[in-house]
């Protein structure tokens, strides 16, 4: 077939195939997951400290997920979304279709998300062409709160609450074996109050300054571990196994608090707080909300 009529074709079914998967996220009602990412909007989220440059690279075109000036010319995979694109789409299309050699894409590196500085028309053709790699120029950008190619536009928000929990408290550095991960968004900022008053009540206590790092060894000891524990040891997350240990950790402690309150009892434990939970458990489990 001539070159120019299979990147005429080429560019046909890329656009079609953008078509069909925008009515297939409508029809789920989950628009947000076939967006390409903002590059800005995720590094403002991030909070991203530090650039490293790591040279010429191959990169897995799957996990290349955003662009830094160009996230709404092309969707999630990558698919042409805007029509005026076809000219250079189809010329990139035509030589890499006659395997001649193409510049290096440049592209940023969070976590294990690329976002890609330039070269979005061969990402995309790469992808449409079933290329699994391309050789990359890579800067890399590194911040406190973990990233994967799985991130997507809902993610955003449950990463900036996570960045602003690291900027109150250094869980990351002083509690690395906890994996912060919390389905409701708000839960982040509940979650840092929480420990933070645990710090105040301890500083009460000791009669002095305590240090963030002193109150997280504090909480993170007497307070969080035997709950987790708990969790962990009576297999409580197989009740809602679209939870995470610290849901069902600020669930519990939550729930102890309002028990307490309403028979006032404050020696109510939070083991029965569990079991109160666990019977309502048909009840209670809701789906994730991100």
């Amino acid at each position: 077939m001539d070159p120019h009529e299979q990147s005429e074709r080429d560019f046909s079914r890329a656009r079609r195939k953008a078509f069909l998967r925008r009515i297939g996220a409508y029809l789920r009602r989950d628009p947000a997951s076939n967006q390409l990412l903002s590059f800005d909007e995720v590094k403002g989220a991030l909070g991203a400290v530090s650039q490293v440059y790591l040279g010429m690279r191959e990169v897995p075109v799957a996990k290349i997920v955003g662009s830094v000036g160009r996230h709404r010319d092309f969707d999630r995979a990558f698919l042409p979304s805007n029509p005026d694109l076809g000219t250079r789409w189809r010329r990139i299309d035509e030589i890499m279709h006659r395997a001649e050699e193409l510049p290096p894409v440049s592209l940023f590196k969070i976590g294990d998300a690329y976002f890609v500085n330039d070269g979005n028309h061969r990402v995309s053709v790469a992808r449409q062409q079933g290329v699994e790699m391309l050789d990359a120029e890579v800067v890399e950008l590194r911040s406190r709160v973990p990233v994967d190619s799985a991130l997507t536009a809902r993610d955003l928000l449950h990463k900036l609450e996570h960045r602003r929990l690291l900027e109150r408290l250094p869980m990351d550095r002083v509690l690395p074996e906890i994996k912060v991960e919390l389905s409701d968004v708000a839960d982040y900022r509940r979650l840092a109050s929480f420990i933070e008053a645990h710090g105040y009540r301890v500083s009460q206590l000791w009669r002095r300054y305590v240090s963030p790092e002193e109150v997280l060894g504090d909480w993170y000891e007497y307070h969080y571990r035997p709950i987790a524990e708990m969790i962990r040891e009576e297999r409580v997350l197989d009740a809602f196994p679209d939870r995470t240990e610290l849901d069902l950790y600020l669930w519990i402690v939550n729930h102890r608090e309002r028990l307490a309150l309403e028979a006032r009892d404050e020696k109510i434990s939070p083991r029965a707080a569990k079991d109160d939970i666990l019977k309502q458990a048909p009840r209670r489990r809701r789906p994730l909300d991100r």
